[in-house]
């Protein structure tokens, strides 16, 4: 299947959305599709006043904007430019940089660092649904090499494991390790009990970790074994390699610290792949965001 053609692209994200008033209209289309509400009091009792893009409640006579109440609220970053970075970070399947971000945009590196980090934060599955069906499970390792440290040397490595259900959704994770504990607590938080099959491969922490209505079966990669009729992880592997290549050739290096946010925007990227208004979707969690601050970034 080829890949689905999005509602939007560049040529038309700068015509119908090149300046504040057009992005503003939409955000409210979006935020309030069935008429403007009171971010205080939800009244849809609402007037227009004679500043641009602001209401007023006619019940509790809160003023505000399509921003008020929003990540937007408390942001200097022009609209154009939010939507410009959003579309930017979900059109690109290996992700972009903040340095490419600062260049396209025209803003300082520290201000681009920030607003994809505020968009990954968005991005996030607070609640993901179980995987069910097939399941194919894998972990990887992620970080630089260490000097004087042999080519299988994991000791400075983080390890994330992931989950991915064949035609479906994927959930990725960094974890303390690869022990049986770690990897079937991952497993049991992120499938469904009447999972029909797990596969993996023949590490064996994994091991015990079917039961009466769900299969595990392996493939032996030691003995240089990848596929065994359906029995494969080739789906899973998959996605660690849209991971190395948004690290190799976009990012360069990813701090562990902020690794769980890059998983979660390579996980909506990579769950939305056949939704043609992924931008679309994107600027509706962008609009019930949470606000993530400077500081609480820098601290997590």
């Amino acid at each position: 299947m080829g890949k689905v053609k999005q509602e939007i692209n560049l040529i038309n994200l700068v015509e119908r959305y090149g300046n504040e008033g057009k992005c503003q209209e939409y955000l409210e289309e979006l935020r309030w599709p069935d008429g403007v509400i009171c971010p205080r009091c939800n009244s849809e009792s609402i007037s227009r006043i004679q500043k641009p893009k602001v209401f007023e409640c006619n019940a509790c006579r809160y003023q505000f904007s399509v921003k008020s109440g929003t990540i937007f609220h408390d942001s200097h970053i022009p609209l154009w430019k939010w939507f410009a970075t959003t579309y930017l970070m979900t059109e690109s399947k290996k992700g972009i940089s903040a340095n490419q971000v600062k260049r396209t945009i025209n803003v300082s590196y520290k201000t681009a660092w920030y607003l994809c980090h505020r968009i990954r934060n968005a991005m996030t599955d607070a609640s993901p649904k179980p995987l069910c069906e097939t399941v194919e499970v894998d972990e990887t390792y992620v970080g630089g090499k260490a000097k004087g440290k042999g080519h299988g040397y994991k000791g400075n490595k983080a390890v994330v494991v992931g989950a991915t259900q064949r035609d479906g959704e994927t959930r990725l994770q960094v974890v303390g390790g690869n022990d049986r504990e770690t990897l079937h607590d991952f497993i049991h938080k992120y499938t469904a009990p009447d999972t029909k099959a797990i596969y993996t491969d023949d590490w064996p922490a994994y091991r015990g970790i079917g039961d009466h209505d769900t299969i595990h079966e392996t493939v032996n990669h030691s003995a240089e074994e990848w596929v065994r009729g359906n029995i494969h992880t080739n789906t899973v592997e998959g996605v660690w390699a849209l991971l190395k290549r948004s690290i190799i050739g976009s990012y360069h290096k990813v701090s562990v610290k902020h690794l769980d946010s890059y998983l979660d925007e390579l996980e909506w990227r990579y769950n939305n792949r056949d939704n043609p208004y992924l931008f679309r979707d994107t600027l509706r969690k962008l609009i019930r965001a949470e606000n993530l601050t400077y500081s609480e970034l820098v601290s997590i």
